[in-house]
């Protein structure tokens, strides 16, 4: 398991980090192509934008997990 932990909680600078965050796991990805790596992203500040876009990669199979820890239902 691999993965991104973003732990800034302004909405402003929340694209920014999944922009990064999902580069890194992009080139997780390929570094490890060989193998069958499962990847997360966990940020404390997730806006509606990128909550499709980490939807949408959930539900391809491209990210295996992702959790806003700002909602408690998505940390138990």
């Amino acid at each position: 398991m691999f993965g991104e932990l973003k732990g800034g909680i302004d909405p402003a600078g929340a694209d920014e980090h999944w922009q990064t965050g999902n580069s890194a796991l992009v080139r997780i990805r390929k570094a490890f192509e060989d193998y069958q790596v499962k990847t997360s992203f966990i940020a404390a500040a997730i806006e509606k934008k990128m909550a499709t876009e980490i939807y949408n990669q959930l539900s391809e199979g491209i990210l295996s997990n992702a959790a806003n820890l700002t909602v408690d239902k998505q940390l138990t």
